[in-house]
C-alpha cells in the first residue's frame, strides 16, 4: 500500500497525555489508528506503555498491524467503530486505561486513494464509507433521498446555505441517470449554487462532500455514543484528547463532556457534595488550534482543533484507581 502519512499536533498529544502515562502498566487507546502515526508516537512516547488500537477501516488496520509489528505484544488492533469502545475493552479483559485519543474525521489514507471517493478534487466512485464492508453508499444516499432528507443532512452535516437547491437538483438529475461518480455530482452543485457564491470560500462541493461522509458514516451519531463511554473508561488521573477538524464535531465535544466538569448542584448551593463534585478536569482553554509551523509542515492541520480533559474523580459508588495504573 502506497501512502503518506502526517499525523497532526503529535508533540500535543504526547504532552497531553505524559502525566496519565508514568504508572506501570499504562495503556492508551488510539480510536481511530488509521495509518499508526499516532500510535507509533505514543509507543515511542511511553516504552512501557500498551496501546489498544480501533478503527472501522480494515485496509487501515492491516497496515498498522504491518507498521506496528515489531512492537508485538505492546500492541493490539481490533476492527470496531469507536463507539463501541467498551466492548473492545471488555473483548481484551481491560477494565479502564489511562490515556485515550480520537482522532476524528477522514484519514490520510481515506483521502489520498481515489476508488474510495472522499475527495471531490478527483473523479471517482461515490463511496465514502470508512468500512468497505458494509453500509450504504455515498451514491446510494444521493440515489434514494428524497429532497426534504437530502436537504436535511446538506443543511445539519455540511452547514449548507442552498441545501435545498443542491437536493432539488440532485432528484432531478438522477431520474436521466444514477450518480455513481464525484465529477459529476461537483460539476451539479456548481450549477446549483449562485454565481456569488461560487467566487468565494473555496470549492463549493466542500460542504456537500463532509455532509454526505457524516450520512454514510453516521459519524456523529457514533461520536455522541462514544465519548461518555470513553470517559467512563478511563482511570482516575485518566487523560482523554480529542481533534477535531470542523465545528460540528467540536460543539459536540464540548456539550458532551462539559456538564462532567460542573458540580451536579444548583449554583447557589454553599456545600458540594462528594458524590456530586466534578468528574472532569479541562486541560485546553477552549479548542486549540494548530501553529502557523505545524499548518506550514502539515496542511490538513489547519482546520484541526484540539481539546483535552483529565479525569479527576470516579462516578459516585464507582472505585477508580488513583494511581494512574490499571486494576
Amino acid at each position: 500500500m502506497d501512502v503518506t502519512h502526517t499525523p497532526v499536533l503529535t508533540e500535543r498529544v504526547v504532552e497531553l497525555l505524559t502525566p496519565a502515562m508514568q504508572g506501570p502498566g499504562a495503556i492508551v487507546v488510539d480510536t481511530t489508528v488509521g495509518l499508526g502515526g499516532h500510535s507509533l508516537a505514543l509507543l515511542e512516547a511511553f516504552p512501557r506503555a500498551r496501546l489498544i488500537g480501533l478503527d472501522r477501516d480494515p485496509r487501515a488496520l492491516a497496515y498498522s498491524r504491518h507498521r506496528l509489528a515489531d512492537l508485538g505484544t505492546r500492541v493490539d488492533l481490533v476492527h470496531t467503530v469507536y463507539d463501541q469502545l467498551p466492548d473492545a475493552l471488555s473483548g481484551l479483559g481491560v477494565p479502564e486505561v489511562n490515556g485515550i485519543l480520537f482522532d476524528l474525521g477522514v484519514s490520510s489514507m481515506q483521502l489520498d486513494m481515489d476508488e474510495r471517493g472522499f475527495a471531490y478534487s478527483r473523479d471517482a466512485p461515490l463511496d465514502m464509507r470508512m468500512d468497505q464492508e458494509r453500509g450504504p453508499t455515498a451514491a446510494d444516499v444521493l440515489n434514494t433521498y428524497d429532497v426534504d432528507s437530502l436537504t436535511r443532512i446538506l443543511r445539519n452535516y455540511g452547514e449548507e446555505r442552498f441545501a435545498r437547491r443542491i437536493a432539488q437538483a440532485v432528484v432531478s438529475a438522477r431520474q436521466t441517470a444514477p450518480f455513481t461518480t464525484s465529477a459529476r455530482l461537483v460539476d451539479l452543485i456548481r450549477d446549483a449554487i449562485p454565481a456569488a457564491a461560487r467566487r468565494t470560500g473555496g470549492n463549493p462541493a466542500k460542504r456537500t462532500f463532509q455532509a454526505l461522509r457524516i450520512e454514510v458514516n453516521t459519524e456523529l451519531d457514533v461520536l455522541e455514543r462514544a465519548l461518555p463511554a470513553a470517559f467512563d473508561a478511563l482511570a482516575v488521573g485518566g487523560r482523554l484528547v480529542v481533534l477535531s477538524y470542523h465545528s460540528l464535531e467540536d460543539r459536540l465535544v464540548k456539550r458532551a463532556l462539559g456538564p462532567r466538569a460542573v458540580p451536579a448542584v444548583p449554583p447557589d448551593m454553599p456545600v458540594i457534595p462528594d458524590d456530586a463534585r466534578p468528574t472532569l478536569r479541562w486541560l485546553t482553554r477552549g479548542a486549540e488550534p494548530a501553529s502557523d509551523q505545524e499548518i506550514e509542515r502539515n496542511a490538513r492541520a489547519g482546520s484541526v482543533r484540539l481539546r483535552a480533559a483529565e479525569r479527576v474523580a470516579a462516578e459516585p459508588g464507582r472505585a477508580k484507581n488513583p494511581t494512574g495504573g490499571v486494576r
